[in-house]
């Protein structure tokens, strides 16, 4: 079964006992759509991935995936093959190689003995150089992954999901451990990668300017409802000022 949606968000609420962190929240995402949720601190953006993701069951409300309830996704493998994950912290094991990290992006399509023996002796190794070839590391391949620096090993991450080819790409704030010039750097790579490979992007972020820079579309929560959600193009300074500002003190 397939939709025109990739992702269907239908009145979703999660409480955190008396926190209201998304009040019936309902939008679609089609397939392809780069897009960054956005809002202040606390809005509710990382719970709403972590839904998304599967990783988080609303209270109520519904979230079909490809036209498919998310309860049909208990299966890692079959929710490997629809969504990859890029986190802040990465998700990497320091201590391995790279090339051991990027290929754990293959773990859903390997049975058991090609993933023990994989650690020993690295399969599909061009897989896995293809996959650093686009993210410019392929010089990195045999390097120990905790040498690297922040940006490198987010490129990683990346890698990691190039090889893994899920149809949607989350991305829980991944460059906000990073300098300006690396973040911009790693958004530029991550938006363009989803383009070439047909990718839904959905991205938290704290920075608007990147938002508008490199997304199409925005999707703004304030106090876990949706404040607005538009094209990119038509975000004016008076919705970004409006959802930013701060409550006057009683």
């Amino acid at each position: 079964m397939t939709s025109e949606f990739i992702i269907e968000i239908k009145n979703v609420s999660k409480h955190y006992e008396r926190k209201i962190a998304l009040s019936s929240l309902s939008f679609s995402i089609k397939k392809g759509e780069i897009v960054a949720l956005i809002g202040p601190s606390g809005a509710g953006k990382s719970t709403l991935l972590n839904i998304i993701a599967t990783v988080v069951k609303p209270d109520e409300g519904n979230l079909l995936i490809d036209g498919e309830p998310s309860a049909q996704f208990t299966d890692g493998k079959k929710l490997a093959k629809k969504i990859g994950i890029i986190r802040q912290q990465f998700d990497l094991v320091g201590q391995l190689p790279v090339i051991h990290n990027v290929l754990a992006g293959r773990l859903a399509d390997w049975g058991f003995f090609k993933s023990l023996l994989s650690l020993v002796f690295p399969q599909e190794k061009q897989v896995a150089a293809n996959s650093l070839q686009r993210v410019g590391l392929l010089d990195k391949m045999y390097e120990q992954t905790a040498n690297l620096s922040g940006g490198e090993q987010q490129r990683v991450a990346m890698a990691r999901l190039l090889t893994q080819k899920p149809e949607i790409i989350l991305a829980d704030e991944p460059v906000a451990s990073l300098d300006p010039a690396r973040a911009e750097d790693i958004l530029s790579i991550l938006t363009n990668l989803a383009r070439e490979e047909h990718q839904t992007l959905i991205t938290t972020l704290h920075s608007v300017e990147y938002a508008k820079k490199y997304f199409t579309r925005m999707i703004a929560l304030k106090d876990g409802e949706i404040f607005f959600d538009l094209p990119t193009a038509e975000v004016s300074e008076h919705h970004l000022q409006s959802l930013y500002e701060l409550k006057e003190q009683a």
